[in-house]
This record gives C-alpha cells, sequence and structure tokens, in this order.
C-alpha cells in the first residue's frame, strides 16, 4: 500500500478546480497531514485542459512526487471543441486522457460518466488492464444537476474520493462551514453525502487509502506568492505599483487585497515601465515600495532599474519567471531569467538578486530584500518562478510571529541633517564621495525635510546632486557605488543565520547536488533517496549577487564533483558559478530540464546516477558533462 496520497483532479478552466484543490489540501491538512501541491493550467484565456496535484503524507513532502496515484478526471464542461476532428482534439475527455501517462501502476480512477466517453480515449480499457489501474465511472454530473447546479460535481468528485480511500467527510464538511451558508451550503453537503454513500455502495478493488498523521503545532497553507506578500507588508512595504502579467499577477493582486488594511496603496498602471517608475517616486518620497512583473514586463523595467542605481534610491522588485524567451509558455515554470535579472540595464549595476528556494524562504528573503534595499539605497530583486508562485504547502503558523519593520534604513531626520555633511553653499550632500561608514552608503533625506536635497538625476552627479562629468567625481561615485555590494556581502557573511541551504544527511559525501530556487525541496527529496548506498548531500543557493562565494566554495571543495539542477537549457547557474568560482569548472555537471514541467525527484536521481555509473538520464532532462569530461 502507497504511504502518501498523490491526488490529481482534472477539468477545463473554468470548472473550479483550483479552488477545489486548495479547499481539498486544507481539509487533509487540518487532518494532521502535510501537503504540498503542483499546479499546471493553461496560457487560454478561455479554455483547455487544467490539473492540480495534492500530495499528503504523514512526514514533511517538499516536492511534487514521482506521477500520482489517484485520478479525479472531471471532463472539461468549457472545451471549446468537443468536436473529434478539432485541431486540439476532442477537448472534452482531456482530462481524463492527457493523465493517464502519469499515473502509478496500481492507480485509482474516478471520471465522470456524464460527460467523458471512454470510447474517445484511445487504448483506454488495453490501458487500464496492462497497468492495473482500478476504474470507477460515476455520474457526477448528473448528481450535481440533480441536487443542485451543475457546477457543484467538484463536490459530488470530492465526496467520492472521500469514500473510495475511507476519509472521514467531517474535514471537508468543517471547510464548507466556513465558506458557506444557506442553500449553498445544504446542497453541497447533500451532494457530498450523496456521491459517498453511492461509491460506499460499490466493491473496492484496490488498497489505497488516506494516510492518517497529525500535527503537534498550527499549520497553515500558503504558496511562494503569499509569502512574498506577507514578508512585504510585515517589512513595512506600503506601495506597490504593477501591471498584471502570470505568475507574478499573484503578488501584485495580494497587496492589492490587503494594502488598504494597513494605510497603503496599490496603483495598476498602462505599462511595466510606468509602474518602476512610480515605485521609485513613492521611495523617493519616503515609502517603502516594490513592483514587478514576469520577465517579458521586467525587461520593461531595465531603464527605471538603473535609473534607482545611479540616483540610490531603495526598492524591492519581484522577477517571476516563466518559460520564456517572448510569451514563450506564460503559464509554465522555467529558470532561464537569471542572467536577464543579475545583467540587465546599462553600466555597472548596483543591486541584490535573492532567490528564495521555499515558502518560509519566501517570506524571509523578501524581508531581507527590504531590509538590504534601504540599508544600503538600492534595488533589490526577488528571483523566484511559477513553480514556487503557485504551489502550496503547510507552515507552521507560528513561522509568522514577527514584528513589523517599517524603518527606512539610511534616512535622516532633521536635527540629524543639521548636523550631516554640507556644501560651501549650503547645500546638503546627499551623495557623498566619502560618507562617514565603511559601506559607501551616503544618508539621503526625505522631500519636504527642512535643510534636505532632493535632487535625482539620471546623469553622473555631484555630491550635492547636480550633473557632472568630471572624471574625478566619476570615479569617485562609482567606487563608492560598488562598494555597496562589498559590504553586503561582509554583511551577509557575518551572519548567524544563513541564506544558502545545506542538506547533508551524509556530512562526509564525496559528491555534492546544487541548485537555486524552487527546485530545493526536489533536491533534498532526491538527496534522502540516494542516501542509502550514496555520499551525496545537496546545497541549495538563494544569495546570487552579491554572489554567496565563500559558502559555494567551501560546499564544492568539500566534493568531488557536483549536479547542477536548473530549469532552463542554457545551464545559467553553473555559468555563474563557473564566473565567479572558475576553478571549479572541471567537477561541475548540469542536469537541465525545461519542458514546462519542473523537476521530480526521481529525474534528479537518474541524473545523479548518470555521473556515478554513466547511466541514461531520464528523456526529460539534459545532462551535460563538466568541462573536460
Amino acid at each position: 500500500m502507497d504511504e502518501e496520497l498523490v491526488w490529481r483532479i482534472a477539468g477545463g478552466s473554468g470548472d473550479g478546480i483550483d479552488s477545489t484543490s486548495q479547499n481539498f489540501a486544507k481539509a487533509l491538512m487540518r487532518s494532521g497531514l502535510d501537503v504540498f501541491t503542483h499546479r499546471h493550467y493553461p496560457s487560454r484565456i478561455r479554455g483547455g485542459h487544467t490539473y492540480v496535484e495534492v500530495r499528503a503524507a504523514p512526514e514533511p513532502v517538499r516536492s511534487r512526487g514521482d506521477g500520482y496515484n489517484f485520478l479525479l478526471a472531471l471532463g472539461d464542461s468549457f472545451a471549446r471543441n468537443p468536436q473529434e476532428e478539432a485541431y486540439y482534439g476532442t477537448e472534452e475527455v482531456k482530462p481524463l486522457s492527457e493523465n493517464l501517462d502519469d499515473l502509478r501502476e496500481g492507480g485509482v480512477i474516478v471520471y465522470d460518466e456524464g460527460l467523458i466517453d471512454v470510447e474517445d480515449v484511445p487504448d483506454f480499457e488495453a490501458r487500464v488492464e496492462a497497468n492495473d489501474w482500478h476504474v470507477y465511472p460515476l455520474d457526477l454530473r448528473g448528481m450535481a444537476r440533480e441536487m443542485g447546479r451543475e457546477v457543484m460535481r467538484n463536490t459530488a468528485g470530492v465526496g467520492a474520493t472521500g469514500a473510495l480511500l475511507e476519509y472521514d467527510l467531517g474535514h471537508i464538511e468543517d471547510l464548507m462551514a466556513d465558506t458557506m451558508d444557506g442553500e449553498v451550503l445544504a446542497s453541497n453537503r447533500e451532494i457530498l453525502e450523496a456521491a459517498s454513500e453511492r461509491v460506499e455502495a460499490m466493491e473496492f478493488t484496490h488498497d489505497l487509502r488516506m494516510p492518517e498523521g497529525s500535527h503537534d503545532a498550527e499549520q497553515v497553507l500558503l504558496s511562494g506568492s503569499n509569502a512574498i506578500a506577507y514578508g512585504a507588508l510585515d517589512a513595512g512595504c506600503r506601495f506597490i505599483a504593477g501591471y498584471p502579467m502570470t505568475p507574478w499577477t499573484e503578488v501584485f493582486t495580494l497587496m492589492t487585497q490587503h494594502l488598504p488594511e494597513v494605510g497603503g496603496i496599490s496603483e495598476q498602471v498602462e505599462d511595466e515601465i510606468a509602474a518602476a517608475s512610480l515605485a521609485l517616486g513613492a521611495s523617493h518620497a519616503g515609502a517603502k515600495a516594490m513592483s514587478g512583473s514576469s520577465g517579458g514586463g521586467f525587461a520593461l523595467m531595465s531603464e527605471p532599474l538603473g535609473l534607482a542605481e545611479i540616483t540610490e534610491t531603495p526598492v524591492v522588485l519581484v522577477e517571476a519567471m516563466r518559460a520564456g524567451p517572448s510569451t514563450g509558455m506564460p503559464t509554465k515554470p522555467e529558470q532561464a531569467d537569471l542572467e536577464h535579472v543579475l545583467y540587465t540595464s546599462q553600466g555597472d549595476s548596483n543591486r541584490v538578486v535573492l532567490a528564495p528556494g521555499d515558502v518560509e524562504e519566501a517570506y524571509e528573503q523578501t524581508r531581507t530584500a527590504f531590509e538590504l534595499a534601504y540599508d544600503y539605497q538600492l534595488p533589490a530583486i526577488l528571483l523566484y518562478d511559477q513553480k514556487l508562485s503557485g504551489e502550496l504547502r503547510n507552515v507552521e503558523e507560528a513561522f509568522f510571529d514577527r514584528e513589523p519593520s517599517p524603518d527606512l534604513g539610511a534616512t535622516l531626520d532633521e536635527d540629524e541633517l543639521a548636523e550631516a555633511a554640507h556644501h560651501a553653499s549650503g547645500k546638503f550632500q546627499r551623495f557623498q564621495h566619502d560618507p562617514d561608514n565603511d559601506r559607501g552608503v551616503s544618508p539621503r533625506s526625505i522631500p519636504g525635510q527642512a535643510g534636505g536635497r532632493f535632487l535625482a538625476t539620471g546623469n553622473e552627479h555631484t555630491p550635492e546632486g547636480h550633473i557632472s562629468e568630471s572624471p574625478t567625481n566619476r570615479v569617485a561615485q562609482v567606487n563608492r557605488r560598488v562598494r555597496k555590494l562589498e559590504a553586503i556581502r561582509e554583511e551577509l557573511d557575518a551572519r548567524e543565520t544563513t541564506h544558502q541551504t545545506l542538506y547533508a544527511p551524509v556530512e562526509d559525501a564525496d559528491y555534492g547536488i546544487v541548485t537555486f530556487g524552487s527546485q530545493q525541496g526536489t533536491v533534498e527529496e532526491a538527496v534522502d533517496r540516494l542516501a542509502d548506498g550514496h555520499g551525496v548531500k545537496s546545497l541549495c543557493v538563494s544569495e546570487l549577487k552579491p554572489f554567496a562565494a565563500a559558502e559555494v566554495t567551501e560546499f564544492l571543495e568539500s566534493v568531488d564533483e557536483a549536479l547542477v539542477v536548473e530549469m532552463n537549457a542554457s545551464a545559467q547557474f553553473r555559468g555563474l558559478i563557473q564566473r565567479e568560482l572558475g576553478r571549479f569548472g572541471d567537477r561541475l555537471h548540469s542536469l537541465l530540464k525545461y519542458n514546462g514541467n519542473p523537476f521530480e525527484p526521481a529525474e534528479i536521481t537518474e541524473g545523479y546516477e548518470t555521473i556515478v555509473d554513466g547511466a541514461e538520464p531520464a528523456p526529460t532532462t539534459r545532462f551535460v558533462p563538466a568541462a573536460g569530461d
């Protein structure tokens, strides 16, 4: 019997797949299980096959699984092309036909026979027999129409799931009572119970059951987007400007919902140039501000990003990677914007780039981004992707019990301004060549303060803010701005807690796996599987600029060879490591995936075996050996 449930609910866009899966995941969490969700949806505005996986187990889960073991196929009730000869195929049945390849041997299938005709699914019966699948057809649509509305067939499907897994539906009913009332609640309860009773009367041929677990502390269910938004709010952010673009839209929407509750402002503007520029203006005026976009929109932010760097205006920008270039696959994850974020904008850039690896890190590093941006007066960028954006995980509620941080960093009040450095003319030197610190940070004033200086030009400028092309002044200003990154690196290295995540079940491992961002949990699960009989450990790097050279060096020096795991075709993270630490180039192998799906743990273990014994990598990945191999 499987020790975990990986439940996939599939239907059409508009069928309520996302909301149903979220509620089911929350119910499982409340019943004591650890949960992890994976979301797949099309980029078509109206219609198209979509699914969500909910993985649940008694022990912590950090990744999607290798395939899944329970399919609830609702069919696509919004199918634009139900005809067999349609270009995109028979769309009504895709929630069944397109989800069979990943279903584990011995898995369970529940499908809505009120909408899906298995005669339209090629070789269905033969595949069922070959894979020992256990199939339970139910007229979910008919039940929903009879007792309420057709949209409630999702509830019928959940009721059927509960019965087949012998799961207490009381957790589902409690969740319903939290979100519904009146006739809607009564109808959903009736359908839930009716579906359960109908299934209980059937003969079960499978042995899959719901796992059992318990939590010692109160849990919350959050995505990376939730964590970034809540981290920004707790960091004191009170202004955001943006333009919707998948998957960044989720952070923007959450901030827009919650900022008014704390006296903040959200502005949706005409494009990403305006969004970043508006955030710079808000920061210049004394607010903690942020903006962001996905890769295509972030490209438009290059000019205001450079303006932030030369005017030393603190701001936090969010970049949500998706498969590109151009529009690419806008709803699929990829990690191919790393070089774009590190190097976009002209000239010698001055920025911080952090790439959180999970929900907790998304919250922590958002707060760090605001802290560094405002202490050092530069832009800080949070780099994540569609995977981290949308996947849900349970986290202890107490983790977020923190004090807010309204501090504006290196900003002077009027009394301090009176004592600060001034030009002989009496003008405050906003951009001092040699500020009274070793960090390169020249304290700023806020517009409206008596005795302040508020010039902020994109041209090179004197300490007073006037345009200057003096070679001496240019060298002094550039050197000071560059010194900030050196100081940030020193500060981060001196902290007791690190943003790099070392996972070492075997301390003296001969082999290492290195990754960045959202693949962290998947890599760690792969390391767990390899721990029996193999010496493997992993490092997930979050501090990409200034690069965490000391920690990465220590890790690479401790292993003979390392596998660099990333979701792109050009090995951008491996390239960054080799640029910063070139002497390790002969021990860095690449495992790349760029088909629109995140890694599964088994793909990483197979990539590791390619190093050790020359085995073939998974067909969904590409292995690139170390230089010289």
